[in-house]
């Protein structure tokens, strides 16, 4: 007979000891992880909704969007180092970009917001909060139904910063996230399965 405790420890044909045995996220931590993601997702644009974004000069949205850029790249990293301490990396690295990414949508949707107020015309229409999130998602997810564009040449570099953003949100974090999921099973002693 043999020991399953041994069978889950048992070295593998590349000499590292492996832990089999270990179950992934139950149900209930999976559920858990979920369920937060929701809440600060809701959360966030909760606040982009009820905050009171007062139209100021171009120079109070671009020091909004450098605080806001800073604000992402500081939750990124404290998420990152979330995932490599939880004894569920892989919910936690889904659940860690959940705020990063509303963190930086509803931070463009607040500038260019603020933008128009500011500086009527920056847009081909006026725009609502709405119309400004809708803007914003259209612009991220490179759908670009043309309906709402920049006119302004700060409406148009603020775009171009969104673009850029986006591609290294989508790009950079996942690879960061998934290397802190690599580098939590490691020091967990569970390797990933092959890919």
């Amino acid at each position: 007979m043999s020991d399953p405790l041994a069978a889950r420890t048992e070295p593998s044909r590349s000499g590292r000891g492996t832990y089999r045995g270990r179950p992934g996220p139950g149900r209930r931590a999976t559920a858990v992880s979920v369920g937060r993601a929701v809440c600060v997702a809701a959360g966030l644009v909760t606040a982009y909704y009820l905050l009171p974004l007062d139209g100021g000069n171009s120079a109070g949205t671009s020091a909004l969007l450098a605080c806001g850029l800073l604000a992402v790249v500081v939750v990124f990293w404290w998420e990152v180092r979330a995932v490599v301490r939880s004894p569920y990396p892989r919910a936690k690295a889904v659940e860690a970009l959940v705020p990063t990414l509303v963190l930086f949508l509803v931070l463009f949707a607040s500038a260019y917001y603020l933008l128009e107020r500011s500086t009527p015309g920056s847009f081909s229409e006026p725009l609502t909060r709405t119309d400004a999130l809708y803007f914003t998602l259209a612009t991220f997810t490179t759908v670009g139904f043309g309906d709402i564009t920049a006119r302004s040449q700060t409406g148009r570099l603020m775009t171009m910063l969104q673009m850029t953003g986006g591609l290294l949100l989508v790009g950079v974090a996942a690879r960061v996230l998934a290397g802190a999921v690599r580098a939590a099973l490691q020091r967990q002693g569970r390797v990933p399965p092959p890919d």
